[in-house]
């Protein structure tokens, strides 16, 4: 039991060195992420339109 409760120790200390982000830093972060996601999707599905059609050509 004295382990664990050293260990918890150790964890709440380390977490106090923890250099956490500001909420505006997260929500830029999250706007991008979102963003970038957005984006890729829709190069993704053009690239797919695409190639169903050129495909479709080729072989129908």
């Amino acid at each position: 039991m004295e382990r664990v409760l050293a260990y918890l120790k150790d964890v709440k200390a380390e977490l106090r060195k923890v250099s956490w982000p500001t909420r505006q830093q997260v929500w830029v972060s999250t706007l991008v992420v979102i963003f970038f996601s957005l984006a890729l999707s829709l190069y993704l599905g053009i690239l797919d339109a695409l190639f169903t059609a050129l495909f479709g050509a080729l072989l129908g």
